[in-house]
This record gives C-alpha cells, sequence and structure tokens, in this order.
C-alpha cells in the first residue's frame, strides 16, 4: 500500500516564521511530528512518503503512485488542507484525515474525506487499519479516552529530509492541569498530564542526531512542567546524561508561569539543554485573567517572574489577548508597558477568541455572543469570533496600537536590549553552520543597509559586542525575528485597510 502523507502549507503569520527562514536558507520551521508518528504506526509492508507542502508541491506523479493520503494539521492550515484533500478525491486516491484540524471541525471537510480518524491516533488509527484491512472501514473513528503515551511509537525521521527545516520538534507529554477557559488543550488532550519515558524520548531524539541533526528541538508540550515529579527524576537527569558526549543541540518548549518559582527545576532544565520557553502570560489585569479562570498567573509580579527565568537561562516568548469583557480602555497601553518592562521579545499578541469546545465558548454561546463557530488559527490576524463587551471598533484600534508600537523598530530593539542586559547564556555552545553564518552577512544587507530598522540594527548588534558579546548571535537572530514580526504585522494592516 502505498500511502502520502500530506502536510498542508502554513499561511504567512507568526509563527510560520516564512520571512525569518530566508537568512537562513530554509524551507519550513519544522517537519510534522504527527504525521511521523502515524506513519511508523502503520503496517509494515506499507510505503509511506512525506509530502510536506511547505517545502514542495503535491505533484500528479505523487497522486498516481498513492493509494491513499494521509493529511493532518492545524486550524491555521484548513485552507491548504482542504485543497490538497480535494486533489486527491479528484485524482481517485482515497483521503484519510486526523490531528487537531479535523478533530474539531470535521463537518467542514465532510465533501472531500474518505475517514476520520480523530482524537489521538494511538487509539483509533489501530480501529481503522484493522477494518481496513478487513474490508470494511467506517467513515468516522473518535475516541473519548486518553492513550497511553507509553505506547507511542519513535516517529519515522528517516522520512525527513532535515536540511529544509530550522527545527525538530518532539513531545513528551500530553494534557494540562490547569483550567483557563479559552483553551482548548484540555478538552482535546485532558487535564491530567501524560508522560512519555525517558527512554522513549532519548530514542527519538538518538534517531534524529544519527540522521545528522545538530539544531534545536522544540518540545511541544502544551506546559512541559505540567508533571513535575517525572520531568525532576526521569526525562531531566536523561536529557543531562544524553547531551554530554553530543555536540549541539539546544531544547525550547511551553510551560506555565509558576516554573519561574522554583529556582532548582530552571537551573536543571538548562543542564539539560533548555533555553527558551514560551508561556502564557495573556494580561497583566487581575480582573481579566480571574475571568478566564488563569489562576497560576494571580497575585503575581509577572515581570519579575519572567526576568527570574531569564536570568535564570531561559529567552521568555509569550502570548498576550487584549479583548477580556474586564478589559477597559487602559488594557492596551498596560499591555505595551509590560511587554516592555519585561523584556519578552517575541510577544504574540491577539484578540480573544472564543475556540469550539472550550468553556469560553460554550458559554459565549448561551450569552449569544458568538459570531461564527470557528476561530482562524492566525493568533495575530486580528480577528474575533465573539462579541467582546469592548465597542468593537475601540478593540481594533487599539489591538493595532499595540502591535504598531512593540513591533516598531526603535521600541523592538529597545526591548532586545531589556532582555539582553538580564539573561543568562547557557553554558552549552552550539557550532554555528555555514548558514547561520551567511544570515549574519544577509542581515547586513536586508536590515542593516537597505531596512528602515538599520540604525536601531547597528546599535545592538555594537552594543552587544561591547556589553554581551556572548549574546552577539542571540542579538542577530532576534532582529530577524523582529523583522518577520514585523512584515506579518505590516501584512494585516493592509489587508485590513487599517
Amino acid at each position: 500500500m502505498n500511502v502520502l502523507l500530506i502536510y498542508p502549507e502554513f499561511p504567512d503569520t507568526f509563527w510560520s516564521f516564512k520571512h525569518a527562514l530566508k537568512f537562513i536558507h530554509k524551507k519550513s520551521s519544522a517537519p510534522p511530528l504527527g504525521l511521523l508518528t502515524i506513519a511508523a504506526s502503520l503496517p509494515a509492508d506499507w510505503t509511506p512518503r512525506l509530502i510536506d507542502l511547505n517545502q514542495r508541491a503535491l505533484t500528479a506523479k505523487d497522486l498516481a503512485w498513492a493509494d491513499y493520503a494521509f493529511i493532518s494539521g492545524m486550524t491555521v492550515q484548513r485552507q491548504s488542507a482542504h485543497a490538497a484533500a480535494e486533489r486527491c478525491r479528484e485524482a481517485g486516491v482515497k483521503v484519510v484525515a486526523g490531528g487537531a484540524l479535523f478533530t474539531i471541525e470535521q463537518a467542514q471537510f465532510e465533501d472531500v474525506v474518505d475517514h476520520f480518524v480523530l482524537n489521538e491516533g494511538e487509539l483509533t488509527l489501530p480501529m481503522f487499519l484493522d477494518d481496513l484491512a478487513h474490508d470494511r472501514a467506517q467513515h468516522v473513528y473518535t475516541t473519548t479516552a486518553y492513550a497511553d503515551i507509553h505506547a507511542t511509537p519513535t516517529p519515522r525521521w528517516d522520512l525527513v529530509d532535515f536540511k529544509h527545516y530550522a527545527t525538530v520538534h518532539i513531545q513528551y507529554s500530553r494534557g494540562c492541569p490547569f483550567n483557563c477557559d479559552f483553551c482548548n488543550v484540555t478538552a482535546l488532550l485532558g487535564h491530567r498530564p501524560r508522560t512519555k519515558t525517558s527512554q522513549q524520548i532519548i530514542a527519538e531524539l538518538d534517531g534524529i542526531y544519527r540522521l545528522g541533526w545538530r539544531g534545536p528541538v522544540f518540545f511541544v508540550d502544551d506546559n512541559l512542567i505540567g508533571n513535575q515529579r517525572t520531568l525532576r527524576t526521569d526525562l531531566l537527569p536523561a536529557l543531562i546524561e544524553w547531551r554530554k558526549d553530543k555536540v549541539g543541540i539546544v531544547f525550547n518548549t511551553e510551560a506555565s508561569i509558576n516554573l519561574a518559582d522554583d529556582e532548582e527545576l530552571m537551573q536543571q532544565m538548562v543542564r539539560a539543554g533548555f533555553n527558551t520557553v514560551f508561556v502564557g502570560i495573556e494580561t497583566p489585569d487581575e480582573d481579566s485573567l480571574a475571568e478566564c479562570s488563569k489562576k497560576q498567573n494571580l497575585k503575581r509580579d509577572l515581570v519579575a517572574d519572567v526576568k527570574r527565568m531569564q536570568r535564570a537561562g531561559l529567552e521568555v516568548q509569550a502570548g498576550f489577548i487584549v479583548g477580556f469583557d474586564s478589559d477597559t480602555a487602559s488594557i492596551f497601553q498596560r499591555q505595551i508597558d509590560f511587554i516592555q518592562k519585561s523584556g519578552i521579545v517575541t510577544a504574540m499578541v491577539g484578540l480573544l477568541q472564543a475556540p469550539p469546545g472550550t468553556q469560553l465558548y460554550e458559554r459565549l454561546k448561551r450569552e449569544g455572543r458568538l459570531l461564527v463557530d470557528r476561530i482562524s488559527g492566525d493568533n495575530v490576524d486580528g480577528t474575533t469570533n465573539i462579541i467582546p463587551h469592548m465597542n468593537l471598533e475601540a478593540l481594533h484600534a487599539g489591538y493595532r496600537s499595540i502591535l504598531e508600537y512593540i513591533y516598531a523598530p526603535r521600541y523592538y530593539y529597545q526591548r532586545c536590549k531589556t532582555f539582553l542586559r538580564e539573561y543568562k547564556p547557557s553554558p552549552i555552545q552550539v557550532p554555528l553552520d555555514f548558514q547561520y553564518i551567511m544570515a549574519f552577512f544577509r542581515t547586513i544587507v536586508r536590515l542593516g543597509i537597505i531596512g528602515k530598522e538599520r540604525l536601531q540594527y547597528w546599535n545592538l548588534l555594537f552594543w552587544t559586542l561591547f556589553n554581551r558579546p556572548r549574546l552577539f548571535p542571540q542579538a542577530v537572530t532576534l532582529a530577524i525575528y523582529g523583522y518577520h514580526f514585523r512584515l506579518v504585522y505590516e501584512r494585516h494592516v493592509q489587508k485590513d485597510g487599517g
């Protein structure tokens, strides 16, 4: 059986890093972890072929070769996913769809998908494969149970051409112990964090290392510290031991703000190789945090928490939201002040949205405040599917004012310096490959000569050379990120006619 594993294209969004990737001549941020894991669960006599539409097109030759096409993706990839599924159906290739996008929006794809294998694939894929083998495959496979991810296989890294990617994804845990009402993680994956064993993670890392990967690895857990006991006693010690004879490879992940309370855990993570963590800050407003049940962020000095993590050796990236019912007109300047003071360089700011399946969605549905029953999936496109308490025009204007400010070169580069002053660099040295060295020279032309940020660019580089020379590569990377973020923001403004 010949199977295409099709990963839909990402549009130009905050997290696509399309403009940044050009500096290092990469085509995509990361290979599709979900599809590679599914590939490892297919029968041994099947032949899978990965088609990542972010790096190459789906061809007629591909379709002529295939018996089935497996498609998976996220909400923001829905347009590309639908187009790919439609092409497969037209070519007579059966389409099997799964993952978060199809689990949430099954109804939107009924016309192009033959079989939906939804929820966690460890549970539903074996049911589909067994039925298919006995010529009784059903249209939909779903479950309310949660998988034992101790049985999750090592992804088929051999299907990937790593030269096209900037990072690699792996997953240690699923689920989150918290209860933020706008987040659909718990609706999809539950409240009890389930973890893989350290042996599984080491096997995955060995696989990519053996194939030559030496770049960053992103643990895609929604909250890496959700199960702190196993993290401390199993995974982190194993990672520390694993990297003793390894060159390169650093880790980044997502975690809740209470990581800042535990200096010992932060230091253990840094020794294990973590240097970046994404945190859901959401808002500095206590009423809005209480409104969305973000209890772990309440009654804190959030700026101090961020700086404590930076000083421990963890760059903090963060998500922010405006449009809570409790928000007043002051929230826009308060968000700006917080972001600038904290030195969070990568600050993703979005309007409040209500994803299907969340507590927020159900509450607003009861209140008759849903505009549409789905979200865009683009975190910074300025859209919302709810009717906010604040005047919508004022909300949009305030939102634009935040992005216009924080990604204006003057203030963005100020924030870079604020971060670099605080950050304690990791003791783990990562050799720079040829493309990363060339990226620096490309920034000289794009940002330092023809870019409107050229004065701020040179100021940052010389300041870093004289004050924090070890962080020079970090400064160059942040300059590239700023260029990408600004282009994404400007595209949205032009689209909206703002």
